[in-house]
């Protein structure tokens, strides 16, 4: 019997466009990263991985370990705030140069503007391996890195924050004869302070996940530690580090939220005694700073000598002429390809993991989930998934999924919780099932913003995906790791270049999807 044309869904043609177009774009991405997941499956790779999991147990739990443990885990803490405390003092001024906001004439700065671009496009962790050839081993270089990286991160997203506040306080008083700096600092920043304070620490929740990451070029902290156990096969060792890392991330990340939840809190709302809290807040702050520092060793002004600002210019100059010979050229290319590929496909699969784990009914066992999916670094999952399917960059996409999607089912059951609810509750009165009213009723609305945050998590992806090939599995980062290891910094050049490029396409790209949808 034909369908009644008043039941036909409009939009089912526009879909199957949609969907075709997609088939054709993604297959070849997913034909580059190597997709096989008759690997997981392979009575080979299930008993390799079965025997390295096996080793894990028992953790390690000896008296001299655990000493070594105590003082990697302040280190990763020290390098993290220490890290962030400057990328801070770098994303003030440059924030204030690349936003137009308190200008009477709004301009952008395409010079502050590149020098972001430049800083968070390449990863932190080839920023710690630059700054380990040049300073040495040791938590220097992931202070540094961290810097340099976050700085540039904060910096856009301070800029977009101002820009989006309402500017008429500021533009008054410049009109009153107010200097930029007082308007911005009078006018803006009070509006502005909530969403300011908030995103800084967001930034230094993923800081501590970071210095970890840069642990494994030698930047210190819990991070060369697992590098170390790693190599010598201690599977006990590195179960304690991953038990004491988790442990910190849930800590972080419940200090996070707790400082969120507080920053929420409405002025007529709060207690008394907040200034004195806010006051004493802000002590606590500046004296674990200090703490970091201190703990770190680090002599900020040997650092910033003209000493070292002379090695360092030294080091960046071997880099140049880059090497643009067309074999060398075509690699470049091919690990270009298949860095994108490990980012899409890894996405695309934590998008489909993280949905479904946010609608767990479980909610206790789904967030612990979520928070250990997410609190183990990628490199260390694509340990894990190396073995599991073999080197290349199949490996790496599984360990992004796995990662992302518990960033993503975080964020996707915020959405959800979040959207209308009226249109599914009218589905279910009329007679349609729970799974029919959450497809028609409660995805619809709440699409728009998993589309966003999905879009926005790929452009973390492409960084982290340009990096995964230092454990072997493929693309620029393992381009990269040879040319350093081999000394060949022209070649190093293109690929750190091409991995720069790659990360501006896919920013560009992603926000013009989000613009199409909004």
């Amino acid at each position: 019997m034909p369908l009644d044309p008043a039941l036909r869904d409009p939009a089912a043609r526009a879909r199957l466009a949609y969907g075709m177009l997609a088939l054709v774009v993604l297959w070849p991405l997913f034909a580059a990263a190597q997709v096989r997941p008759g690997a997981l499956f392979e009575a080979g790779n299930l008993t390799v991985i079965g025997n390295f999991l096996g080793a894990f147990l028992p953790p390690a739990t000896g008296r001299e370990f655990l000493g070594y443990l105590g003082q990697a885990t302040l280190q990763t803490l020290a390098i993290a705030t220490a890290g962030m405390a400057l990328a801070c003092a770098l994303a003030v001024p440059l924030a204030y140069l690349a936003s137009a906001a308190g200008r009477e004439r709004p301009t952008l700065n395409p010079l502050t503007r590149g020098v972001l671009t430049v800083l968070r496009g390449i990863p932190e962790l080839v920023w710690a391996l630059v700054f380990v050839r040049v300073f040495g081993l040791g938590p220097a270089a992931g202070v540094l890195a961290l810097g340099l990286t976050y700085g540039g991160m904060l910096a856009k997203v301070y800029a977009e924050i101002l820009e989006s506040t309402d500017p008429a306080p500021a533009r008054a008083l410049l009109r009153s004869g107010a200097r930029r700096p007082l308007a911005l600092l009078y006018g803006l920043v009070p509006q502005a302070a909530k969403e300011l304070v908030s995103y800084t620490v967001y930034r230094w929740e993923c800081a501590i996940r970071a210095s970890v990451v840069m642990g494994f070029v030698g930047a210190g902290g819990l991070g060369q530690l697992m590098d170390q156990s790693m190599k010598m096969l201690n599977g006990g060792e590195a179960a304690s580090i991953l038990l004491c890392f988790l442990v910190l991330v849930f800590i972080a990340d419940a200090l996070s939220q707790g400082l969120r939840r507080a920053l929420d809190t409405p002025p007529a709302a709060r207690p008394s005694h907040w200034g004195w809290r806010s006051a004493g807040g802000l002590l606590a702050l500046i004296l674990a700073v200090w703490a970091s520092f201190r703990l770190l060793d680090m002599d900020l002004a040997a650092l910033l000598s003209r000493e070292s600002a002379g090695a360092m210019g030294e080091f960046i100059a071997s880099f140049f002429p880059m090497d643009l010979g067309a074999d060398w050229l075509r690699r470049v290319a091919m690990g270009t390809w298949e860095t994108l590929a490990i980012s899409v496909v890894g996405t695309l699969l934590a998008a489909v993991l993280g949905l479904l784990l946010a609608l767990a009914p479980l909610r206790p066992a789904s967030h612990f989930v979520l928070n250990l999916l997410r609190s183990v670094p990628e490199l260390v999952w694509a340990t894990i998934t190396a073995l599991a399917v073999g080197l290349g960059p199949f490996a790496g996409a599984l360990a992004l999924a796995l990662h992302t999607s518990g960033v993503l089912g975080r964020l996707y059951a915020q959405a959800l919780e979040n959207a209308p609810r009226a249109p599914a509750s009218a589905l279910v009165l009329s007679g349609s099932g729970k799974g029919l009213a959450f497809l028609y009723g409660t995805l619809p609305g709440a699409a728009p913003q998993l589309l966003a945050y999905t879009l926005y998590r790929w452009e973390m992806n492409i960084r982290m995906a340009a990096i995964l090939g230092f454990v072997g599995a493929g693309g620029l980062g393992q381009l990269l790791y040879f040319e350093l290891s081999l000394f060949h910094y022209a070649q190093a050049a293109t690929v750190i270049t091409a991995m720069l490029l790659l990360s501006m396409a896919v920013d560009q790209v992603s926000a013009w999807l989000r613009r199409r949808m909004g």
